[in-house]
């Protein structure tokens, strides 16, 4: 793993809420706020930026673990910003802080784990999987 990686790391990624990203559209909810399925693919973005430029070349990194707090709503239009921080390494294990705000509030607290993991091993992984057996 690259040396690089060490805990202070810092990622962020942002989005303005659409309709798709509503619980509603989504299937988690019956309101037309953003969904939380939307907001960990957002805080995940946030870790994955902050991985990336510290990667070698084949490797990736796959979420492992997600527990977020979302705390408060936020209306189609308005703009998220969600922040991970890495607090730990543990082999290819990563820890992150995430959180994520929109333009008036704190929305979403919580946590993040990833694997770093060479991409060509993983893909034919769950390749395999479509395929038992090898025959076909």
């Amino acid at each position: 793993m690259q040396s690089t990686i060490v805990p202070g790391l810092v990622g962020t990624a942002e989005t303005i809420v659409t309709l798709s990203q509503t619980a509603q559209a989504l299937g988690s909810g019956l309101l037309p706020v953003y969904g939380t399925p939307s907001l960990v693919a957002l805080l995940e973005q946030a870790a994955v930026n902050a991985l990336v430029p510290h990667l070698a070349t084949g490797m990736t990194s796959v979420g492992l673990r997600v527990h977020v707090q979302h705390m408060a709503p936020t209306p189609v239009g308005m703009a998220v910003r969600a922040t991970a921080t890495l607090v730990a390494v543990d082999g290819r294990r990563l820890s992150f802080h995430v959180s994520a705000y929109d333009d008036v509030e704190q929305v979403a607290d919580g946590s993040h784990e990833r694997v770093v993991v060479d991409e060509a091993r993983f893909v034919a992984r769950a390749a395999a999987k479509g395929n038992p057996g090898g025959v076909g």
